[in-house]
């Protein structure tokens, strides 16, 4: 069902935009969600870094507006008609894909209450635990960089 999702998206982009009107770049969505003009928001899960879009799914829930997560940043440029990828894509005016549209607004947000935020959680909880597994020093973590500061400390007394 999920890809099935990503493909009425991107159709639904490609309508909007030779009948409608769409926003391109996170910039511009910001802006059309800020206004509370996008009927849909749809952004890249492949951005890097993912601060670049972190703050759209918090705004666009703040205005009730449906957001989607699409795989890929290129197949969202090629929807959006632009020759370079695009991190992210706003829906203003539906033009043709109204039905489409709705359709899709009522699919993500019929999904229980949370549930987005629950797969960002575990994708974060996924990141960190690989990098602890690999050693690498993550800021803002309290506990890693403790732990890291006590086996320092003792390996300096075990010199001593």
């Amino acid at each position: 069902m999920a890809e099935e999702l990503v493909d009425k998206v991107l159709e639904a982009v490609e309508i909007a935009r030779t009948t409608g009107k769409i926003r391109k770049g996170t910039n511009e969505v910001t802006k059309a969600v800020e206004r509370g003009e996008a009927k849909l928001v749809v952004i890249a899960q492949d951005v890097s870094p993912k601060e670049i879009v972190m703050h759209l799914p918090l705004l666009a829930k703040e205005k009730k507006i449906p957001l989607v997560e699409v795989p890929s940043k290129e197949e969202l440029g090629v929807a959006a008609g632009l020759s370079v990828a695009t991190a992210s894509v706003a829906i203003v005016k539906e033009g043709d894909a109204k039905n489409l549209i709705i359709t899709i607004a009522k699919k993500v947000l019929a999904q229980p209450e949370g549930k987005q935020e629950e797969q960002v959680e575990q994708k974060e909880q996924k990141e960190q635990k690989a990098e602890e597994k690999t050693g690498e020093k993550k800021e803002g973590t309290g506990e890693k960089a403790g732990a890291e500061e006590k086996a320092e400390k003792n390996e300096e007394e075990k010199k001593e």
